[in-house]
């Protein structure tokens, strides 16, 4: 009984073992690609490092590998054992500055003396045995402690425990229950990885580490181990994000129950089968695939189950759920340009074939100006031809309708007739026409049978919803563009308020922008809007000091200041001599002038810079964090004038 218990508990030994690597990578991983530009992010995936270093080798000596590199694993676990009480203080003090009390330089010293006596300490474990004697006992291997033992531990004991001073300076500086609540969390999780890492096995020297009571402890703490990491991770995770409380939330419990939890049933799988010789008359490695492919599939299919339900139950209030209810609906109905255009060409294919034509095309007419949406087929007009001939086609269209359907119309090789809007009305009160559907003429007279009107009138209706639908969405888009830019509050700004202010706080500019990122956002959105709309109207550069100057000049008009303000930046962005369309020096102002002063569509101004659409759109992009920058320049002369 005592040899199957030893049996079943070092394979929860390896389990759990795994268990930490997999979690502690995992976190490492998604803290560092969510924040990587926030120190806090950045430190806690060092500590999260050295846990992952500890326990992969940990993993290996699982394998019973030889005794040259079992003793070699034993010498390189200490990389991550020497740097975690240097990674503690590193982020104890990260936790500290973000409340407000940056080091003045005395606390960023002792972290770099701390990474030092680490180092030191990596190689006294690698090349001596001053420190650490591996002894090899097969299949396992002990640790003995060395002549300079006792001064790593005074080293990680005075490290740890300033840093969990610090935190606790740190939490005190919180101002608000939920950040002090976060902040105690971070106090007593940080200690976990630091105490389960410890080489305990060194002060236990040659005493029995295999036997049911050490397995059972090492057990134990192992699982304690993991849930203080998952509890180390959500308080973390609220560090340098810019998004609201519950889209972390989420995103943290999205990530683990798909990511870290998927990897551990895999991995237990794996583990308990890998013994077995039998399983139901199978050979268990051969059923082994099988059971994990499974698992996987079944653990997928019930975490896409439960997480609406956990979602609305553990994050979201009952408001804030029917909210974003809302939201997610309007999300789902809302199609990209690309799927309505899919949708037109399925709709024109769909008419060629019934029709027996090779050729047609949809045309949308919008500020008095007629543009091919979508065409098929080898014989379609051009856009040029389209427009020379837009005053008698304009005629032919308006004329000889009734309100009631649609009427079919020769109109050069073409068989046309009219789309209407069902949203909108015209200026006297009747369908406002905002296109028109073409196929090629199969013959001089339409010559059409009543099941083939009757199919093209019915394919016709469909290709004018898509069109409205596409009018619509492009407004929708058009107002987010330049409204989502002019939301003021964001989890940064809520840590603002979070924490007390430091001996040298940090001020915001004046046009209260948070970082650069959002100010080229906002600068954007009044570029696309610049002729009028919620980016230019309701932007938040109106604040800056170089607009508020400008409103005198300006019938104190906020639109129209900034408009003008806009307009000196993008002129600072004209090169000295001769204008050429082609010539890099001017690139970057034919842009801004030719998409945002002129508003040509980009395949036009494509051509006439000789750009290829991606390379288009990556140079506007340049071109508005230009002006952008000049902004910021023509912001700081001003504060310094």
């Amino acid at each position: 009984m005592e040899a199957l218990a030893e049996v079943l508990l070092q394979s929860l030994n390896e389990t759990l073992t795994a268990a930490i690597v997999v979690i502690s990578a995992s976190m490492l991983l998604y803290n560092v690609t969510r924040n990587l530009h926030n120190r806090v992010a950045r430190t806690s995936g060092i500590v999260l490092a050295c846990v992952t270093a500890v326990y992969i080798a940990d993993v290996f000596v699982a394998l019973k590998p030889g005794p040259r590199t079992l003793e070699a694993i034993l010498r390189l676990q200490w990389i991550g054992i020497a740097l975690m009480p240097a990674a503690m203080f590193h982020l104890s003090d990260a936790l500290l500055a973000t409340t407000g009390l940056p080091s003045r330089g005395r606390r960023r010293r002792i972290a770099r003396i701390l990474y030092l006596i680490g180092t030191l300490f990596i190689i006294l474990s690698s090349f001596t045995d001053v420190l650490i004697r591996p002894v090899i006992r097969p299949p396992t291997a002990v640790i003995l402690p060395g002549a300079v033992f006792p001064i790593y531990v005074f080293y990680f004991i005075g490290a740890t425990g300033v840093a969990f001073v610090n935190v606790q300076r740190a939490r005190q500086r919180c101002l608000t229950r939920s950040t002090r609540r976060r902040m105690g969390y971070l106090q007593f999780a940080l200690l976990t990885p630091a105490l389960g890492i410890f080489p305990y096995s060194a002060l236990l020297g040659l005493a029995e580490t295999d036997s049911v009571a050490m397995l059972f402890l090492v057990n134990l703490s192992n699982l304690v181990i993991i849930l203080m990491l998952l509890f180390l991770s959500y308080p973390l995770s609220f560090f340098g994000t810019r998004v609201p409380d519950r889209v972390v939330k989420a995103d943290l419990m999205r990530f683990i129950l798909r990511g870290p939890a998927t990897g551990l049933l895999a991995l237990t799988v794996i583990i308990f089968m890998t013994p077995a010789i039998r399983v139901m008359g199978l050979p268990g490695d051969s059923l082994m695939p099988f059971a994990v492919v499974a698992v996987v599939l079944l653990w997928q299919w019930l975490v896409a189950l439960a997480l609406p339900w956990l979602e609305k139950n553990l994050i979201y209030s009952d408001e804030d759920g029917d909210q974003l209810a809302k939201l997610q609906n309007l999300s789902e109905r809302l199609l990209s340009r690309a799927d309505l255009l899919q949708l037109l060409d399925a709709v024109l294919a769909a008419g060629c074939d019934y029709l027996q034509v090779n050729t047609a095309f949809v045309a949308a007419l919008a500020d008095d100006r007629l543009d091919i949406v979508t065409a098929i087929g080898p014989t379609r007009p051009s856009a040029r031809w389209l427009e020379d001939e837009r005053p008698s086609l304009m005629n032919l269209l308006e004329t000889n309708n009734t309100a009631d359907e649609y009427t079919l119309q020769k109109w050069h090789s073409y068989w046309i007739i009219p789309l209407y809007s069902r949203r909108s009305i015209g200026d006297q009160g009747d369908k406002m026409l905002i296109g028109f559907l073409g196929v090629q003429a199969r013959s001089a007279e339409i010559n059409l049978t009543s099941d083939e009107l009757r199919m093209f009138r019915s394919l016709s209706r469909r290709a004018a919803e898509t069109l409205d639908d596409m009018r619509l969405q492009a407004e929708i888009y058009a107002a987010l563009e330049g409204l989502l830019p002019q939301i003021n509050v964001t989890r940064t700004r809520a840590a603002e308020v979070e924490y007390r202010h430091g001996r040298q706080p940090q001020p915001l500019a004046e046009n209260g922008a948070i970082d650069r990122e959002q100010f080229i956002e906002q600068v954007r959105a009044a570029l696309r809007h610049f002729w009028g709309g919620p980016g230019l109207t309701s932007s938040r550069l109106v604040e800056l000091g170089v607009v508020q100057n400008a409103l005198a000049d300006n019938d104190h008009n906020p639109a129209r200041a900034l408009r003008a303000v806009l307009l000196q930046a993008i002129e600072q962005q004209r090169p000295p001599g001769e204008r050429k369309m082609t010539s890099p020096e001017w690139t970057i102002y034919n842009i801004l002038e030719q998409r945002f002063l002129e508003r040509h569509r980009v395949r036009d101004v494509a051509l006439r810079l000789a750009l290829s659409e991606p390379d288009l759109y990556r140079k506007q992009r340049v071109a508005i964090e230009a002006v952008a920058d000049t902004l910021i320049e023509m912001e700081q002369a001003r504060t310094k004038a």
